[in-house]
């Protein structure tokens, strides 16, 4: 197999120091994508990238957290004739209901609807996103139809069995029994799309600008392992970067979620020690990859 080449979507500078990658500058877009946008948008951006992106490129690399939606516009690139497993790491469901078009915490409803994707796995859940509190801003429709599962740590999810989305869920005390438990069961002949948002992992690996979940690097390198020769796309998102939103919504939104400013020399540090990992991590996926 050739070699594969990174991709990185730099919309906030977060991304660097990726051996070989491609370099897509796009921050005139930040204001518009970050958080999230509308339909319009989020199209015109994906017929902007069309005529930019490689025909051929590995693992995609996107930056911020905030910009977790661009997820949906890269599996839309894929054929239509190849069903596939979306495996998802994240401290967050990304399941929730928004109104004004698509965002970070809503993709996930939609790659679910895309006829490719056989099912969706969201590991490592912590949020309470996913507790009796939010239980009415999750979309329940993929959790009923068997097409969504959550696999969560410590969250108590009881309200799914009361409204018949239990066999959507599934609860475990601690990171290990949970990867143990999906590696266990998981359809190792489907191919896979790989999503990494790395606020799944422990503050005690990397910091993110979100809360984040116990995940440690051997749960990500075990996961990544075993779709070995599956891989047919990934992405990681879940670095680290500041930005002051021109618009009073998107400021009220990223607030609303707990997003707080960053000192600069902070944000530096944290970036160094994220791009290290992401170089472990996109060798370990290259090195997975299904041969072409």
């Amino acid at each position: 197999m050739t070699a594969l080449t990174p991709l990185i979507l730099d919309f906030d500078g977060a991304v660097s120091d990726i051996p070989g990658a491609v370099h897509l500058p796009l921050q005139a877009w930040q204001e518009t994508i970050r958080f999230g946008c509308r339909w319009k948008q989020f199209h015109a951006l994906e017929k902007a990238l069309d005529a930019r992106m490689p025909d051929e490129h590995g693992c995609v690399f996107t930056g911020s957290g905030d910009y977790h939606h661009l997820s949906h516009l890269l599996l839309k690139r894929l054929p239509t004739q190849q069903k596939f497993q979306l495996i998802i790491c994240d401290n967050h469901p990304d399941n929730m209901r928004y109104p004004f078009g698509i965002h970070c915490g809503s993709w996930v409803y939609w790659a679910s609807r895309l006829p490719q994707v056989e099912h969706v796995h969201v590991l490592g859940i912590g949020s309470q996103d996913i507790g009796l509190g939010h239980a009415w801003e999750n979309h329940w429709s993929p959790l009923l139809k068997g097409k969504l599962t959550y696999w969560n740590v410590n969250v108590d999810t009881r309200w799914m069995k009361w409204v018949g989305c239990g066999r959507g869920n599934r609860a475990f005390s601690h990171a290990d029994a949970l990867m143990s438990a999906f590696l266990a069961q998981f359809d190792r002949a489907l191919p896979v799309y790989l999503s990494i948002d790395k606020d799944v992992l422990s503050p005690d690996v990397v910091n993110t600008n979100w809360d984040q979940g116990e995940f440690l690097e051997h749960h990500l390198a075990a996961l990544i392992d075993a779709c070995q020769g599956r891989v047919i796309g990934a992405d990681i998102t879940g670095d680290v970067s500041e930005y002051h939103y021109q618009g009073a919504f998107k400021r009220w939104l990223s607030a609303s979620d707990g997003q707080v400013a960053l000192p600069p020399d902070q944000v530096r540090i944290w970036q160094q020690q994220q791009n290290a990992l992401n170089a472990r991590l996109v060798r370990q996926i290259h090195q997975g990859w299904a041969a072409r």
